[in-house]
């Protein structure tokens, strides 16, 4: 039903009916792009579905709406159409999205390289119209981006930790066609508004203009998504590289993480990797010792490296291989003397000392070594069995000492650094007097105190602690050795115990268990002039008796009748402040969990005093704690 008019343009696909017998598809889509594309068709009977020919075909006696939209297009300044696109790129959050919470610095659309710092953490950058670059051409200005910071003169050191994201020439132009299409409907609706106060719209034309409105704000994120499809960054070869990614519903960063190409790494690196003889070769062959800060900054400045996203991470790698023994950390002092760590932490401070350095072990010499690798069982390949001569550790710090190292399913050589003997030393009275090792030396048993001069030499022997004696075992039934008449010495209860063990205790250990039955109301002080506890040499002079039954009252060792718990009984009393005793409170159900999982009775005594021990408290005191404590249990009474 469509004939010639007189408007020949719009009807040209009308034209084609008369000369020819078309082939239907090929008019349909004639039609199609007719009714998109005519000024002159009425707007009420062209909305329709894209795709789909309208129903009715009538030409209009005004410009229709795609006309407008032409005209308006052409008019739009170009400088328009890139400042709306700058603020549309800065709302497209696919573009950085997941990147900041990679632990990385994301910088959306900076205006020049120094706005992305040079400080060897690692960047990500969005840029703007003007980087953009194709595949294997990266553009002036992102190359900018890359190698410089405020100039030419000053070039950027760590390029390896900047990663640049640009759009491609073809996908901006697309872009700013979108923008451009979405402005001018824009416009449209303005002139479209001014013919309404006319009266001069219908609500079909102004329902087409929305819609047109609509889809064309909606192409715009989509189209600026696909456009920023080029990667720039810094080639194992030092180079600038540009390379395409394919732009997924992934967001832009989890895309270039995932592509070899741009050489990122975000899971941990071995200790083991940063040694002369680790993959990616950080050390000359001469060099024994590197700066720790030169080390952790090699990743972002060495292009023949991975980009690793957090700097802090190699600076992480290095203090474990540090606590593991892989290498020995140094901080030299100014009088030329150093601190060092090995197979423990330095501390903030060391950290953030630039002079730090990492020290192979075959090449290190200790100047410092914690007392606590001395405990038994601890260094590998020095504890051997129960107790070792010091002899052994000094020969274990010699310098030539190789072990053995359980990596979980094999095993791997570990070189011991060298330390000097008077440094050994130290560490052994320091371990010592810490209670972390046991000293025999001839006669001299020295625990958890200094060591006198001239005991320590390279015969004495090292064990590990005694084990805690029970406070039941000292009583008279258990070790009659040790009682003459129902009285003992602190003296003869250590000599007692010695002759069992078969070794000389360490005064520590036989303090604690006298100490343990004091407070378990086991054993009383005899009256005399020495004070307890005292050191081992006045241990003769202060003498012990069996605790009177029902002397004490209800003290932490006694039974619920009153009397003393069982030798066979592990008792624990103390003295508690009132906070202290909210505490015990809180703990309590994990105490019973105990006694549940084990089976092991756990019983709670408690003893409340009131008064100075001087004169007798005041009787309405008494009367009012006792109304208070009558609320827990009936008996629970001050006497």
């Amino acid at each position: 039903g469509l004939r010639p008019c007189d408007r020949p343009g719009p009807l040209r696909p009308g034209r084609l009916l008369g000369a020819v017998r078309p082939d239907k598809i090929e008019m349909e889509k004639g039609l199609v792009r007719w009714a998109q594309s005519s000024y002159w068709l009425d707007d009420l009977y062209t909305t329709v579905p894209d795709g789909q020919l309208p129903g009715t075909w009538r030409l209009g006696n005004r410009p229709n709406l795609t006309q407008m939209h032409a005209v308006a297009a052409k008019n739009i300044p170009d400088d328009t159409i890139r400042a709306r696109l700058l603020d549309d790129i800065g709302n497209t959050k696919a573009l950085t999205a997941n990147a900041s919470a990679a632990g990385v610095r994301v910088h959306t659309l900076p205006t020049r390289p120094k706005d992305v710092e040079d400080d060897g953490a690692f960047h990500y950058a969005v840029l703007g119209s003007s980087a953009a670059s194709e595949s294997g051409k990266p553009s002036p200005e992102a190359k900018r981006f890359l190698d410089e910071t405020t100039g030419a003169d000053r070039p950027r050191v760590h390029r390896n930790a900047v990663l640049l994201l640009t759009p491609s020439k073809d996908g901006l132009e697309l872009a700013m066609a979108r923008v451009r299409d979405y402005i001018a409907w824009e416009s449209v609706r303005d002139d479209v508004k001014k013919q309404q106060k006319d009266g001069n719209v219908d609500p079909a034309r102004a329902q087409t203009l929305q819609i047109n409105i609509d889809k064309a704000k909606g192409r715009i994120p989509e189209a600026i998504k696909q456009a920023y499809s080029i990667v720039v960054a810094v080639s194992e070869r030092d180079e600038a590289q540009a390379f395409k990614i394919t732009v997924t519903e992934e967001p832009h960063f989890n895309t270039i993480k995932a592509d070899k190409r741009a050489r990122v790494q975000d899971t941990a690196i071995t200790a083991e990797a940063l040694l002369p003889d680790g993959p990616y070769n950080l050390w000359r062959p001469d060099e024994t010792s590197r700066r720790v800060k030169d080390l952790a900054g090699a990743f972002a400045q060495l292009p023949h490296l991975p980009k690793m996203l957090k700097a802090s991470a190699i600076l992480d790698t290095l203090v474990d291989g540090c606590e593991q023994g892989t290498f020995v950390l140094r901080l030299p002092r100014p009088d030329g003397s150093s601190r060092t760590w090995w197979r423990s932490r330095p501390d903030e401070n060391a950290l953030n000392d630039p002079a730090l350095e990492l020290v192979l072990p075959a090449d290190a010499v200790l100047a410092d070594l914690a007392p606590a690798l001395l405990a038994p069982h601890k260094l590998p390949g020095l504890w051997n069995k129960d107790e070792i001569v010091v002899g052994a550790v000094f020969e274990y710090f010699n310098g030539k000492t190789v072990v053995q190292v359980d990596r979980g399913g094999y095993s791997e050589s570990m070189q011991i650094p060298k330390a000097e003997q008077a440094v050994v030393e130290e560490a052994i009275a320091s371990a010592v007097a810490e209670g972390t090792v046991w000293l025999l030396s001839g006669p001299a048993s020295i625990l958890g105190e200094p060591i006198p001069a001239g005991v320590l030499n390279a015969n004495s022997t090292l064990c590990a602690p005694p084990a805690p004696i029970a406070a039941a075992e000292i009583l008279p039934e258990n070790l009659k050795d040790a009682w003459v008449s129902d009285s003992a010495s602190g003296l003869s209860i250590a000599t007692a115990l010695s002759m069992r063990t078969e070794k000389t205790l360490p005064w520590k250990t036989v303090r604690d268990v006298i100490s343990g039955a004091l407070q378990a109301r086991f054993m009383e002080i005899e009256p005399g002039p020495q004070t307890w506890p005292c050191d081992f040499p006045s241990a003769q002079f202060v003498k012990f008796k069996v605790a009177a039954a029902g002397s004490t009252g209800g003290g932490g060792g006694m039974g619920a009748g009153g009397g003393l718990s069982s030798p066979k009984m592990l008792v624990a009393v103390a003295d508690l402040e009132p906070s202290q005793v909210q505490d015990l409170g809180d703990v309590i159900p994990k105490l019973l969990e105990v006694k549940t999982k084990t089976g092991t009775p756990i019983r709670f005594h408690v003893r409340v005093e009131m008064g100075d021990g001087k004169t007798l408290p005041p009787v309405d005191a008494a009367q009012k704690a006792n109304s208070i404590l009558k609320g827990i249990k009936e008996d629970l009474q001050l006497r």
